[in-house]
């Protein structure tokens, strides 16, 4: 105690300042244990899956350009242009509750909707292969560098969320973050994390079919 070890420094203190000056105390010694990892670790999650959203949003944003693009080139594509649409449009109706990095089935559905998307933009960037003229366009290739950038960064994205969950999760189910969560932080939950092959999360790249050999 700070009163038996320093009694030269506790002496003529009122009893609230000094009760005070042990909470301090107690608090710091308690930080050096981990206690505020869970909020830190939380937080953390959180800013990385609003960067997903964030990269999520761009491409679908970039797919009504894309599609208007191909379509003054290949009219007559119009079942790609079709399935597009429709992929775009589920993608973006997808309710996305509050609590999307704690609901496992909320975040599976997400995840279906941007895989659709992902694939029927695949079949319409392969659509330019049968096309020299719009290979070749300025805005297209303009697009089509943004879209796949936009991929990648989607890529790094989901992976840094990944990783922050992952440490989360690990925080609240492991000695002694089970202990604060339990004590401190009891609404705590595990968080939702991506369903994707794991050599996707290492090496973020791109390739729409569209690249020769």
């Amino acid at each position: 105690m700070i009163g038996s070890s320093f009694p030269g420094l506790t002496r003529g203190l009122s009893p609230s300042l000094l009760s005070r000056l042990l909470l301090v105390c107690a608090t710091l010694s308690l930080a050096g244990c981990g206690v505020n990892n869970i909020p830190t670790y939380e937080q953390d999650a959180k800013a990385k899956w609003s960067e997903v959203q964030n990269q999520y949003k761009r491409r679908t944003d970039l797919v009504g350009n894309l599609v208007e693009t191909v379509k003054g080139y290949a009219e007559q594509e119009r079942s790609v242009f079709t399935q597009v649409a429709e992929a775009r449009s589920k993608a973006s109706s997808v309710q996305i509750p509050a609590d999307i990095i704690t609901n496992p089935e909320a975040m599976k559905k997400f995840q279906e909707a941007q895989a659709t998307l992902g694939g029927a933009l695949r079949q319409l960037l392969a659509v330019s292969e049968r096309y020299p003229d719009l290979k070749s366009g300025t805005n297209f290739l303009q697009l089509q560098s943004q879209l796949e950038g936009t991929e990648n960064r989607i890529a790094i994205a989901r992976r840094d969320y990944i990783e922050s969950v992952r440490a989360y999760n690990t925080e609240i189910t492991t000695i002694p973050g089970r202990w604060w969560r339990s004590f401190m932080y009891p609404a705590s939950k595990e968080m939702a994390t991506f369903d994707i092959p794991v050599e996707e999360t290492k090496a973020p790249k791109v390739d729409f079919g569209t690249k020769k050999n």
